[in-house]
């Protein structure tokens, strides 16, 4: 016998995940506060971590922050051999199109397999972030650092050596939603034998 009430506590899952979209469609003026922040990296932590080597790392930017993060990547690639202007000048302003933005890192490790599953644990922990943004009424966006390991942003998060930027999320108070985007049917092999 289903219990109605673990019923609705999966539907109310699915309905989230099922609402979750890519969006910087936000309200540019209203700040997220430092404590919803704070609840979102909470509760990426509780991804699956093979070993419990806590590998998530945050650093959130608002207000110049954000100018700040810019002008770091913009020297990371620099420094990497970039000679694009229209490039560096884009990853200069960018971070600015939303009101916060969290960079979130990788500790690295020592052992292949972990470093690997580390990576994993974070792109999970991740997940877990943007479903909850979702339910919090945040637009968000994931996107690729310009550069996973550039000296001048890791300084700049406070992040120690090694740590790769596995995800710049964009967060703003959510103004609309994008329309779902129709999904093909899902074929699972059940193999009972």
């Amino acid at each position: 016998m289903v219990n109605p009430r673990d019923d609705l506590a999966s539907t109310a899952m699915a309905d989230v995940i099922r609402s979750r979209r890519t969006s910087m469609v936000c309200d540019r003026e209203r700040e997220v506060p430092a404590e919803v922040i704070d609840r979102l990296c909470e509760l990426a932590t509780w991804a699956p971590n093979h070993k419990r080597t806590w590998p998530w790392r945050f650093a959130a930017f608002s207000g110049e922050g954000r100018m700040r993060l810019g002008e770091a990547c913009r020297l990371d690639l620099t420094e990497a051999g970039s000679t694009d202007e229209g490039k560096l000048t884009k990853v200069a302003t960018k971070y600015g199109r939303t009101p916060s933005v969290l960079v979130i890192g990788c500790a690295p490790d020592d052992h292949p397999t972990f470093h690997d599953e580390n990576r994993d644990a974070v792109a999970a922990g991740i997940q877990n972030l943007l479903l909850a943004a979702t339910a919090e009424g945040l637009a968000s966006y994931w996107s690729t650092a310009p550069l996973l390991e550039g000296r001048h942003t890791l300084e700049l998060c406070g992040f120690e050596a090694g740590v790769r930027v596995i995800g710049i999320v964009y967060l703003g108070w959510a103004e609309s939603a994008p329309a779902p985007v129709e999904r093909p049917p899902v074929e699972v092999r059940h193999i009972t034998r």
